[in-house]
């Protein structure tokens, strides 16, 4: 790669997913990083934000400032912004990096966009973060069955009555206006990558947002979409790798230019029986020769995430490695 002229990559997600695909691309200084995140999180600590605090949701923002904190930043305050309360009436299960830019919006009279700016400018952050929009919103996902569910964190944890249902449509509810910096990032992108993280909850948000579709489809940047590991119950049940990559085609208006899938087949037998207790298991390779790239890699990590006892949220246990992630996408570009 011409390291005199930096490649300008557009990462769209939010959450762990986005986490990992940073905390690998970071380490290439000829990378001009964006990341466009999603502003529709409603569960956990992102429910206090926004209910009690009447604020845009923080937690995947804080995620993308932790994974792209500059190495030069105070290794103290990167774990202070991922620490998470386990005890205290009101305050487990909160971070301190969401009560941190909570504080901090108020000292600047309310404006968001200016704590966030300030919070990466503490942290040395290397990139811009984006949030997708800058106004409140919800997600509405409708089922085969007829039900409409309302709010990110019962689409990502469902009740039973829709839990097995396929979603066929996803919007925002009320409508609300795209960010602009996140249009000229995606316009000027040599490379635009969707995922890996929970395909309707962290995904497909962004493009639902009015005017990222058709950014994305004018954009010369190739679309990289990076396949997700396992199936998630209530959102993706019964899956296979060619079922997602229609599910982009039908948000998006066109394939992904190429797809970047994992070719480890097998996971630890204790790691699997979890999953099925969850009702998941990995994504089927389906896919056959196509006009799409599709680039087969090793990719899994060999960490078992374990989470906070504080934590109430599903987590994913088994993981894309992020330094192979970011090598692979590197060697695309």
């Amino acid at each position: 790669m011409n390291t005199t002229h930096k490649k300008k990559v557009v990462v769209i997600g939010g959450g762990t997913g986005t986490f990992t695909i940073l905390s690998g691309l970071k380490k290439y200084p000829q990378l001009d990083i964006s990341v466009i995140v999603s502003m529709m999180d409603d569960g956990g600590s992102n429910r206090v934000i926004r209910d009690e605090f009447g604020l845009l949701p923080t937690s995947d923002l804080r995620q993308c400032m932790v994974a792209l904190a500059g190495s030069d930043s105070d290794e103290t305050l990167r774990k202070l912004f991922t620490y998470r309360y386990e005890s205290g009436v009101g305050i487990a299960g909160m971070t301190f990096g969401n009560l941190f830019m909570a504080a901090l919006t108020d000292i600047y009279g309310g404006d968001q966009k200016k704590a966030i700016e300030e919070t990466c400018e503490m942290l040395g952050v290397k990139g811009k973060i984006i949030p997708v929009t800058l106004e409140k919103t919800n997600l509405v996902a409708t089922y085969d069955n007829g039900k409409q569910v309302l709010g990110e964190h019962d689409i990502d944890e469902p009740c039973k009555n829709v839990g097995k249902s396929k979603i066929v449509d996803l919007q925002v509810f009320p409508k609300i206006s795209v960010n602009k910096d996140a249009l000229t990032a995606i316009r000027t992108a040599d490379m635009i990558i969707l995922g890996p993280g929970d395909f309707y909850t962290s995904i497909l948000p962004n493009i639902v947002v009015d005017g990222i579709a058709r950014e994305i489809v004018n954009s010369r940047g190739k679309v990289t979409f990076i396949m997700n590991l396992m199936t998630k119950y209530g959102q993706t049940i019964g899956f296979t790798a060619s079922t997602f990559v229609s599910e982009i085609k039908k948000y998006l208006g066109k394939d992904p230019d190429i797809i970047l899938i994992n070719s480890v087949k097998k996971i630890p037998a204790s790691i699997l029986k979890k999953y099925e207790a969850e009702k998941a298991e990995l994504v089927p390779d389906d896919l056959k020769k196509t006009k799409m790239k599709i680039v087969r890699k090793q990719l899994i990590s060999n960490k078992v995430y374990k989470k906070s006892k504080s934590d109430k949220l599903i987590r994913s246990l088994v993981r894309h490695d992020s330094t192979k992630l970011a090598k692979a996408i590197v060697e695309l570009l």
